[in-house]
């Protein structure tokens, strides 16, 4: 693992801080939740994104990406995690174009992701069916017929999926509800009779949407990799989004962490700066701590999957589970520490306590990767 990050990273910080200070700022985001703003997003922005190459920075060259690794989009997530960015980065490129690039065809590859690249057009990975992660868990089923398949079922916390122009979504073809084997994943048109997008809003300001499929057809050819082997391209996918979840995780627990530390500098009470008490230095202290604890497995985990090291899995456990400890603490302290003003919506801080709290529910908590873990280790 590289302890100091390279010079062209160094510099892609810089780029990508300046970028989301100058035009994703956390107002960004409460005037699009105030306004109830249709897309969620801004598209002029998601656009500029793809002119740095943000949107394709994992894809491979030849389909219009720039063919760099995890680090440096981790690079890229903790700044947009810093200003909470509710531009699409995660949905569209990291879980549903890596499914695309980890388990399409070439002809699969060569239509979507260059649109991707472009922000052109926007996909959505449809997985997830309750309100817990789990991700054998499915009975959205889809049927043989004459040259297709018949796809029935719904979907939850699709993460902007109102805006995809293809859903990926994952059925069964056979197997029980909790069975690794029987997946399979499906491009699906959602302008397709019998396709029903309603886009929901997570408490967090997050773009989702509930996606029920009632008897669509869908041609042989929109089938993603092989039938009944789809855990083959989730796994995968889920344990690179989950790293990435990581990165961005640590950038708003580290934004988090700095405004507490500047306003424990100027608030005063009883005449006296509050950041002179010894107990809260304390516990500033402990949060800075956690965080260099974050950062150092942060750092790992990118580096394993451009390493391609057998230990991901584990890897990933162990930095999900790290990351949701700290961002919970970071974010209850640094309400404590704003005090009264900090339940309140007037002040930003309470926007990183929701984005802490569903950001460690997205793709397993802390438990569910500590149990995860336990399972890989032969437990």
């Amino acid at each position: 693992m590289p302890l100091v990050p390279t010079e062209e990273q160094e510099m892609l910080r810089k780029t990508a801080r300046e970028f989301v200070t100058e035009n994703t700022p956390v107002k960004h985001l409460r005037a699009l939740r105030d306004s109830k703003d249709p897309v969620g997003y801004s598209p002029e922005i998601w656009k500029q994104m793809s002119e740095l190459g943000w949107t394709g920075i994992t894809l491979p060259e030849e389909y219009g990406g720039s063919g760099l690794g995890y680090a440096e989009l981790g690079v890229i997530l903790e700044e947009c995690g810093r200003t909470l960015t509710p531009e699409p980065l995660l949905a569209s490129v990291v879980l549903a174009a890596e499914a695309v690039a980890l388990g399409g065809s070439e002809e699969q590859k060569r239509e979507l992701l260059p649109l991707v690249c472009s922000g052109d057009q926007g996909l959505a990975l449809a997985f997830q069916e309750s309100g817990r992660f789990h991700p054998y868990r499915v009975t959205t089923s889809a049927t043989p017929t004459d040259g297709g398949y018949r796809i029935s079922g719904s979907k939850q916390f699709v993460l902007n999926g109102h805006m995809a122009g293809r859903l990926i979504v994952v059925a069964r073809t056979s197997g029980a509800e909790f069975e690794r084997g029987g997946l399979s994943l499906f491009l699906v048109d959602p302008a397709a009779e019998g396709v029903e997008v309603t886009r929901t809003s997570m408490v967090d300001g997050r773009n989702s949407a509930r996606v029920v499929l009632s008897g669509v057809e869908v041609p042989g050819g929109s089938l993603l990799g092989a039938i009944d082997d789809g855990a083959a391209i989730l796994d995968p996918v889920f344990d690179r989004a989950t790293a990435a979840v990581c990165a961005e995780m640590l950038g708003s627990a580290s934004e988090a962490f700095e405004r507490t530390v500047e306003y424990l500098k100027t608030r005063e009470q009883f005449g006296t700066r509050i950041g002179t008490f010894q107990a809260l230095k304390h516990r500033a202290a402990l949060m800075f701590c956690e965080l260099e604890l974050s950062r150092s497995i942060v750092a790992e985990v990118l580096s394993a999957i451009d390493e391609e090291r057998e230990e991901l899995p584990t890897l990933v456990c162990t930095a999900k589970a790290r990351l949701s400890d700290t961002a919970a603490l970071v974010s209850c302290e640094a309400i404590q520490m704003h005090g009264g003003i900090g339940m309140t919506d007037e002040e930003e801080i309470g926007f990183f306590l929701k984005r802490a709290r569903t950001a460690e529910l997205f793709l397993g908590d802390a438990h569910y990767h500590r149990d995860r873990f336990a399972e890989l280790q032969g437990f």
